[in-house]
């Protein structure tokens, strides 16, 4: 019989993760690597994990499988911080009130705004020429 999993998916600007949470002993693997190999900063780890420190689920009782793609390492780390507060409440529906009020569930719908026609950017424009 295959172990019980939970599924959450986090979008962050262009990047998107998805995270399995399944019962285990704390191992977490990214796109194939150690944890603390894709994410080296002990900040961004700390964000992820963030999630399950706050609904104070142990980390040693579960094991994360994420794959992310796209975006940039913050975003990534975002995205996957969404991913797994989803997760969390797939498991178990009562910390839904409690990831939500900190802010854990709520997708930050900002993206890039794209680049116009005869501007330099999105919004700025050719250094103008009086003569």
């Amino acid at each position: 019989m295959k172990a019980q999993e939970f599924i959450g998916t986090g979008r962050r600007k262009t990047a998107v993760a998805s995270v399995r949470l399944r019962p285990g002993t704390g191992k977490v693997d990214v796109n194939g690597k150690k944890f603390d190999e894709y994410f080296p900063s002990p900040l961004q780890r700390q964000t992820i994990l963030s999630a399950l420190e706050k609904v104070s689920a142990a980390t040693e009782r579960y094991d994360l499988i994420v794959r992310v793609k796209g975006g940039g390492i913050q975003g990534q780390v975002e995205a996957t911080r969404l991913g797994l507060a989803r997760a969390l409440v797939e498991e178990d529906k009562d910390r839904r009130h409690d990831l939500k009020v900190i802010g854990f569930l709520t997708r930050d719908p900002r993206k890039r705004e794209r680049k116009k026609y005869g501007l330099a950017g999105a919004r700025k424009r050719f250094q103008f020429s009086k003569r």
